[in-house]
This record gives structure tokens, C-alpha cells and sequence, in this order.
């Protein structure tokens, strides 16, 4: 079986080389050189992504923070495409981000107001820049644009008139998704066509506008796929539900795609977790490996769970994930490099992670599942635990199971950050190259993981984002403006109270400081003026 799963690589991995007179062929090393486009700087989508690459030894380039988008500030394409054709030269594989470089960032892609013809020589740009570096394996990701349930779910990145109007936006492309599926009921036409009078034409004609200049880039991606420019492109469907205007167009783009096959090109669900799916399946494809991986759900409805931001199975979403990865999914633990378990909640609900009901407490579900990580961990198969019971967090009572049992750094890889299927397709990436890193590289990228989903965001957020109206000056969960130092400095104090509280008592870790670089609460940055030493730590911890 793993004869014919290397021989399937390979056949993937065969490309179209494009002649060109200024060509230069590139060497094929042991580590090879990778250029990398995020799709923003924000810290998981850049920073923390390629610290995965680096934990394998490879060296990976990303553009300088300031030409990257940000929340205020769109990016600008052409400075990266200047950098990436500049950094390319001597490179061997490039993971590209198609919304940074068409409208300079995820959020560049929601706000733009290029006018297509722009758009379509950014699309050409591809092409040129493939005849320059025929050798060179490019692995492209971008977004079909979400679709957010209301204002408030839009995280304050989406134009103004969404705030007023984001919930009618919403379920006006659901019904006229629907439409398309299966038909309206009567009271649906009506309400249809109370919302096309509602919603102000210049919001709508906006909206759609920007959409359907970005779906026709993203059919044209799909035909430079099929000429053979791309190794893969994958597309993903932002924040979106069974019904929405994302949903519709990913039918519409897989379609068009269908014949290139999941080998070459997936419209799936997710998108901030692409970047990491693509790095790894470069990895893979460099080194002619396929990693066999079993996935378990926790009882219950496990695998047939829709969970929140999605509009698929999280099954689905995880077969799509391996395939795009380069892997292969086994039916048993016996055959598989590694085990990824899967904590869904047994009546198929995702809650929010800072919600009161996150205390702690242990749930239906939760022993069961804490047994399955430590059954797996002692067998001696290595173990990855994505965490998706909770969006835009940890599970609190399954942290405190594993803490309790003494397996968070047994673990090979977790994750429980943002929406489920970003939370999915990072553990997943990370586990399939957990086997290329040392322990102590594993115990880093797990730390982060820990300070950021756990300590942070099921946990110190809330409490600092509740008493924001105790500090001075001006400023919101969304937008800090005044009071960032001080919601900064808060958060930094309660976090060290965390760690010192649950975490294992590593030197350097008390030094710990906490900042908001996008003036918002959502996500944070952890930086460490002196690195804590893992080294140190289990080497007492063993001899105890």
C-alpha cells in the first residue's frame, strides 16, 4: 500500500514546465529554499505559520511586515509581487497567497475597489512569473469571499454598510442560494423580496460587484491550474453556512474545476488554515512522502457535526483537508503514521469558547474523550488532538483533563483556535510534519498553541475584553484605539497568572508579553524577551 501511495506522489507531483530563454534551473537540495505569501500579517496567518517550517529546518522567506495587509491597511500587491519576483531567483518552491497578491490581502479581497482590468493583469502576472522559474513548485491558496452571519460576526473588516445591514446581506444570499438548490416556500419569496426593497441598492450593487470580480479571478486561477503553472490550488470558502453567497460560488468554482481532480485543486471549507495545508503538501511532495493518518471523533454525532463558520460535515472538510495536505487517510491506528483526534461535541453543537459555559467543568463527552488522547498516547502511536467543541478556543474542561493526566506535552500536535476547520487543517498540517521535528521543536509549537488558544483566547480574553470599560480613554473589543497600552499591559499580567497557574514551570516563560497588532482583542501576539528553555524543564521532570 505505501508503495502505491509513494508511486501516487509522484504521479502528482509531475507538473508543465514552461520553456523560457531567461530561465535559470534550480538545483534540487536536501532543504530547499521557499518563498512564502501570506495572506496577511496577521501573527497565525504569518509568524506562527512559517515557525512550523522552521521547526523542520527549512528556510522559508516571508515579505517584510510592512508591504503585508493588515486590518487598516490593505496591502499593496505590486510592492510583494516585486519582492516575491526579487526573492524568487534562487528559490525552489513558492506558497503563494492569490488574495495578497490580486488585492493585497484577505481583507484587501472583502474592501477592494480594483477595477478588473487590474485584477486580470495581477492574473497575468502569474503567468510571467512561472515562464521566468519553470522549476519552481508553486502552491497557490486563496479565498472565496465570506459570507458573515451579522455585523458583529464580520469582526469590524467588512465595509461600513455592513454594520447596518450585514445580517439582511446574509440571509438575502441564503435564500437566493436556496433558490438555486431546491426552490423557495411561499413565505420565503416574500421574505426575499422584502429584503432586495430593504437593503440599500448601493450596498448590494457594491457587494456583489467586488464578488463577482473576485469569482472570475478565482476561474481564472482554476484555468492557470489546468495549464499546468500551479502544483496546487486550493480555494477556500471564508466564513460561510449551508445556505450563503459563498457557499453558491464554491458549487460554482468546484464545478469548474472538476475536471482537474482533488489531486490539483479543491474548493474547500476554511481558508486561514490554507497556508499551512499548502506548506505541508510541499513538503510532501519534496520529499516523496505520503503521510497515513487515522482521524477519530469523540461519540456522538463526531464526524457528522456541521460546525459553526461551515457549511459541511467536519468529516468532510478533514478527508478534504488530508487529500490537499498530500496525505492519506487509514482506518486503523495499526497503519497510520500518526493518530488525529477530533473533540466534537457529542450532540453535534459548536459553542463559543468564551462563553460562561466553558468553566472547566467536565461535560458529556469530555472523560470519554480525555481517555481516547491518553489511550492513544500510551499505545505509543505519536497523537495530535484538534480541539473544535468550542470556535475561536479550547475546550476549558478537556484542557484541565489533559493537564490533569500529565498529557499536554505528550501530545505531537494541537490546536483549537478560530473556526473549527481552521483549527483541523493546522493540527492536521502540524501532525504530518511532527515526525521531521525534534521533541523540543514539537514542545515550542505545542507552547504556542497553549499561551495562544487556551490561555488567551478561551480564557484571558473574556476576562480583559469584560473589563475594558474600567480602563480610561476610549476604545472597544474591536477597536482598542486609547486604551490598547493599557488592555496590552492587563493581559500580559493575567496571562503570567495563567501560566504560572497551568503550565509547566519553565524558565523564561514569566517573561512573557502580550500585544494586540491589529488594535483589536480577536487575536494576539506573544513574545518572550528570553526564551523558555524545554531542555531544562523535562530534564528535571524526568529524573523526578
Amino acid at each position: 500500500m505505501r508503495i502505491l501511495a509513494a508511486l501516487l506522489a509522484a504521479f502528482v507531483m509531475v507538473g508543465c514546465s514552461m520553456p523560457s530563454a531567461m530561465a535559470k534551473k534550480i538545483p534540487h537540495p536536501d532543504i530547499p529554499k521557499v518563498v512564502f505569501v501570506p495572506h496577511d500579517n496577521r501573527p497565525i496567518s504569518d509568524e506562527q505559520t512559517a515557525d512550523t517550517m522552521k521547526a523542520i529546518g527549512w528556510n522559508v522567506e516571508t515579505p517584510p511586515e510592512e508591504i503585508l495587509g493588515s486590518r487598516d491597511n490593505l496591502g499593496n500587491p505590486d510592492d510583494v509581487w516585486d519582492w516575491l519576483e526579487e526573492t524568487a531567483a534562487d528559490a525552489n518552491i513558492a506558497v503563494l497567497s492569490s488574495d495578497t497578491l490580486l488585492y493585497g490581502s484577505l481583507v484587501g479581497s472583502r474592501k477592494h475597489d480594483y477595477p478588473q482590468r487590474v485584477i486580470d493583469s495581477r492574473i497575468e502576472r502569474f503567468r510571467e512569473f512561472k515562464a521566468l522559474h519553470p522549476d519552481l513548485k508553486i502552491y497557490v491558496f486563496g479565498s472565496i469571499m465570506r459570507t458573515p452571519r451579522s455585523a458583529e460576526a464580520s469582526g469590524g473588516v467588512e465595509p461600513s454598510y455592513y454594520e447596518s445591514y450585514g445580517s439582511d446581506i446574509f440571509r438575502y444570499t441564503a435564500l437566493t442560494d436556496k433558490m438555486e438548490i431546491e426552490g423557495l416556500t411561499k413565505r420565503e419569496k416574500k421574505e426575499f423580496e422584502f429584503l432586495g426593497k430593504l437593503i440599500p441598492k448601493d450596498a448590494i450593487d457594491d457587494w456583489l460587484s467586488r464578488r463577482n470580480k473576485n469569482f472570475s479571478a478565482n476561474k481564472k486561477l482554476i484555468q492557470l491550474e489546468r495549464e499546468g503553472l500551479f502544483s496546487y490550488l486550493a480555494l477556500g470558502r471564508d466564513d460561510n453556512a449551508p445556505y450563503s453567497q459563498t457557499h453558491m460560488e464554491s458549487r460554482k468554482l468546484a464545478a469548474e474545476g472538476a475536471d482537474l481532480g482533488p489531486s490539483k485543486f479543491q474548493a474547500m471549507a476554511g481558508i486561514d488554515e490554507f497556508a499551512m495545508l499548502m506548506l505541508t503538501r510541499a513538503v510532501n511532495d519534496w520529499t516523496s512522502s505520503v503521510p497515513f493518518v487515522y482521524v477519530r471523533y469523540n461519540w456522538g454525532r463526531g464526524g457528522n457535526t456541521v460546525p459553526k463558520y461551515s457549511d459541511e460535515k467536519i468529516s468532510d472538510s478533514m478527508k478534504a483537508h488530508v487529500v490537499a495536505a498530500g496525505g492519506l487517510m487509514v482506518n486503523s491506528p495499526k497503519n497510520a503514521d500518526f493518530v488525529l483526534l477530533v473533540n466534537t461535541n457529542p450532540n453535534g453543537q459548536t459553542y463559543e469558547a468564551n462563553d460562561r459555559a466553558n468553566d472547566g467543568k467536565p461535560r458529556e463527552g469530555t472523560k470519554y474523550f480525555a481517555d481516547l488522547v491518553q489511550e492513544s498516547v500510551e499505545s505509543g502511536k505519536p497523537t495530535c488532538v484538534a480541539d473544535v467543541s468550542y470556535a475561536n478556543g479550547a475546550d476549558n474542561a478537556l484542557m484541565e483533563m489533559l493537564k490533569g493526566r500529565d498529557l499536554l506535552f505528550k501530545l505531537r500536535a494541537y490546536s483549537g483556535w478560530n473556526t473549527p476547520t481552521n483549527s483541523t487543517g493546522f493540527v492536521l498540517s502540524q501532525g504530518m510534519l511532527a515526525s521531521k521535528m525534534t521533541d523540543e521543536a514539537c514542545d515550542r509549537l505545542l507552547m504556542t498553541r497553549y499561551l495562544d488558544d487556551w490561555a488567551y483566547q478561551a480564557n484571558i480574553r473574556g476576562i480583559v475584553a469584560r473589563q475594558l470599560g474600567w480602563l480610561r480613554a476610549s476604545g472597544t473589543y474591536s477597536a482598542l484605539g486609547d486604551r490598547k497600552r493599557a488592555a496590552e499591559a492587563r493581559t500580559t499580567n493575567f496571562m503570567r497568572r495563567f501560566v504560572e497557574e497551568n503550565l509547566p514551570p519553565m524558565e523564561g516563560l514569566q517573561y512573557l508579553e502580550v500585544t494586540f497588532p491589529w488594535n483589536r482583542m480577536f487575536e494576539a501576539k506573544f513574545d518572550l524577551s528570553k526564551p523558555f528553555d524545554f531542555k531544562e524543564y523535562k530534564a528535571a521532570h524526568m529524573a523526578e
